[in-house]
């Protein structure tokens, strides 16, 4: 009898103990609005891997994410070939909405995503809650990835092309990111990006700016000018919260992942 209450009782305790551990994430959750939904876009060369920090912030306070790489990048870069478009990439953020029954979510994305995220929100404007452009391009009606790439991203992709292949290599980590630590990490991981996706003109009806928070955050250490534009128009826009930091390169996820997830948490 004594071995069995013993048996009963630690069994109450470790049910306890379980019990007291889900009301301390439920306290957790309830401090920042709730259980969340966020669904993380990279930007070009990367994949979902770069947003590997910023996830495991989230998820450790019961939030759901989401960090998908887009067609021929990173886990999916068999994929990669001349046939890809900037709807594949779309079509990539609008399935996973579709298909995962994601609605009220926070669609975060980095630098090149900002193109796909924003023709994405074209079709799945009324599943997103909130946005958070981090350092990211937030194209016009009619334009062009080709109109606005960097120098360097241009050149690369002109050689890829004489060459006829379907990517144009990366740049080395230090291009992206202050953390040194973190650069080998990187270097393993960044892939070629698709460079048919460039020629499309991009079809957008205002459909982001019917997105009831929406949040641009600058890193300047990165300089592009369409990232100036995109922060300067966002700024003098009061439907907008703007954020600059000095802090980090261009890859704020990895720089600064927990600053980066307490924005994202404060504002969706």
């Amino acid at each position: 009898m004594s071995d069995s209450f013993t048996r009963r009782a630690a069994i109450g305790g470790a049910a306890l103990g379980t019990g007291a551990a889900a009301l301390g994430g439920m306290q957790a959750m309830a401090q920042t609005g709730g259980r969340k939904t966020f669904v993380l876009i990279h930007g070009a060369y990367h994949g979902g891997w770069c947003w590997r920090k910023v996830v495991d912030i989230l998820e450790k306070q019961g939030h759901k994410v989401y960090a998908p790489s887009l067609t021929g990048l990173a886990d999916r870069s068999h994929l990669l070939s001349m046939n890809l478009t900037l709807d594949t990439h779309i079509t990539d953020i609008v399935n996973l909405f579709k298909w995962e029954d994601i609605n009220n979510g926070c669609l975060a994305v980095h630098s090149g995503g900002g193109w796909p995220g924003s023709g994405a929100l074209e079709q799945i404007g009324d599943r997103v809650s909130s946005i958070v452009w981090v350092d990211a391009f937030i194209p016009k009606n009619g334009e062009s990835q080709l109109d606005q790439i960097s120098p360097f991203s241009r050149k690369a992709l002109e050689e890829a092309m004489a060459r006829g292949e379907a990517g144009r290599k990366p740049p080395k980590a230090s291009q992206f990111a202050l953390s040194e630590r973190d650069h080998a990490w990187m270097d393993s991981k960044l892939t070629p990006q698709p460079n048919s996706i460039v020629r499309d003109a991009i079809k957008l009806t205002g459909a982001m700016q019917k997105v009831a928070k929406k949040t641009f955050i600058r890193a300047p250490k990165y300089p592009h000018k369409m990232f100036d534009r995109a922060y300067e128009e966002c700024k003098a826009d009061p439907s907008w919260t703007t954020y600059v930091t000095d802090n980090s390169h261009h890859d704020i996820m990895i720089d600064q992942p927990e600053w980066l997830a307490g924005i994202m948490l404060k504002h969706s």
